[in-house]
């Protein structure tokens, strides 16, 4: 079993390189970035700018927030770490709000809030959720917070409160709703973002209204009653975004391409019968497939791996031995997406017969894995989730209703299911 450990040459912890190399007589208290969503983001000097300066917070750069979608959308070309600094965005002007509603949050409150919005996506791997279970079995809020723990023994516990956070472990469960719930502030920078980068404008979103209706009252996050149709279209903005933007069939067509030509070459690889040529990629999958290793024990490796290793395999692809691999590569390489059935409805045995059939005319003569370019399966979306995690809203009488009875939206009650056909086009 590989211990969990990283080479560093400099023999200092990884986030005291940059300010041993590079010495300033003053510096300034914050650090400004200018966000094309937001305009300017301030972070403040200190443990968060030594995170976002960490080598693994700059990974994200290279990791696109939509993966594949800009084969339909060319803008969306966005990362992972443009996404975290706007969600830190978010989250200190919520803390400001919160706080003038004289809402207890301590410096150390808010601080660990903010690492932990600003870390909670750190796990990401490639072309983020596409390969989620296709090189590795872990998920990637599980890397995320093994990453946090190591980074915690780098920063000597300056994490421990932001995981207990994170983890959902401490006493204000208001302050995990904040960084993981229905209406957190992950999915309200994601909404803003892909729509302003998509150019899709059904995804705009009133988060500054949002954000000042926020309220907490027994330890818990709640929306105040002005603020319910605020959160009735942020709940459909999310809804329209997810099948016209994250579930496009044009996108979940080269998307599941992907998982096919590297879920082939992940099984030649460890079956012996192919070597992955990037060395990172190569390293990752060495590791079993099957959970055998702690998590923490893949980290050093997983922390190298990013989008432009998979593009550089794709394009050593192009002239494999193998046929399904030579094929897939080139025809994501080239935009050659395959054709898509997607529908309420499943597809006929009719149509999936056609689809073997085309399929098998073309390409048996090639490959004898020619049916595993037939995909098929489905996708599933619900915009609401009743239960124990409702938003809540308080009432000007200074009740609290789940937002399941304060509207009569059948957002709430929509779950929407639809089934894929995916093959070559002839």
């Amino acid at each position: 079993m590989r211990a969990f450990q990283w080479h560093n040459p400099f023999g200092l912890p990884l986030h005291e390189r940059a300010q041993n190399l590079f010495s300033y007589p003053t510096m300034a208290a914050h650090k400004i970035f200018n966000d094309p969503v937001y305009g300017f983001v301030t972070i403040p000097r200190g443990i968060l700018m030594d995170l976002v300066e960490h080598p693994w917070f700059q990974r994200l750069r290279r990791i696109r927030q939509l993966g594949m979608t800009d084969f339909v959308y060319p803008g969306a070309l966005h990362t992972r770490f443009q996404h975290a600094l706007g969600a830190l965005h978010l989250m200190q002007s919520t803390i400001e709000v919160l706080r003038s509603k004289d809402v207890a949050i301590s410096d150390e409150e808010a601080e660990a809030v903010q690492i932990a919005i600003l870390l909670h996506d750190i796990g990401h791997g490639p072309f983020s959720h596409v390969l989620e279970h296709t090189l590795l079995p872990y998920h990637h809020e599980e890397l995320s917070q093994a990453i946090m723990q190591a980074l915690n023994s780098e920063f000597n516990g300056r994490l421990d409160l932001a995981l207990s956070i994170f983890a959902n472990t401490y006493s204000k469960p208001f302050l995990h709703q904040l960084v993981s719930g229905q209406l957190d502030m992950d999915r309200m920078d994601y909404l803003n973002r892909d729509s302003f980068f998509t150019g899709v404008h059904e995804g705009v979103i009133g988060y500054d209204r949002i954000v000042k209706m926020l309220h907490v009252v027994d330890g818990k996050l709640v929306v105040e009653e002005k603020g319910v149709y605020s959160i009735e279209k942020f709940l459909i903005a999310r809804r329209l975004m997810y099948w016209q933007v994250y579930l496009h069939k044009t996108v979940l067509a080269a998307e599941q391409m992907l998982i096919l030509a590297l879920g082939r070459l992940a099984r030649m690889h460890r079956e012996g019968l192919r070597q992955a040529i990037s060395p990172t990629l190569k390293s990752i999958l060495d590791f079993p497939s099957d959970r055998s290793l702690p998590v923490h024990s893949i980290l050093s490796e997983y922390t190298r791996l990013d989008d432009i290793d998979i593009l550089h395999e794709l394009k050593e692809l192009r002239n494999a031995d193998d046929f399904l691999l030579q094929f897939m590569a080139n025809s994501l390489l080239d935009r050659r997406l395959f054709k898509v059935y997607l529908d309420r409805q499943a597809p006929s045995e009719e149509l999936l017969a056609t689809a073997h059939e085309l399929t098998r005319q073309r390409f048996e003569s090639l490959t004898k894995d020619w049916a595993q370019l037939v995909i098929t399966g489905q996708e599933e979306s619900k915009a609401y989730l009743e239960g124990d995690d409702e938003i809540l809203i308080l009432k000007k009488s200074g009740k609290l209703v789940p937002y399941s009875d304060e509207t009569d939206s059948p957002i709430r009650e929509r779950i929407t299911k639809k089934y894929f056909l995916i093959y070559p086009r002839g």
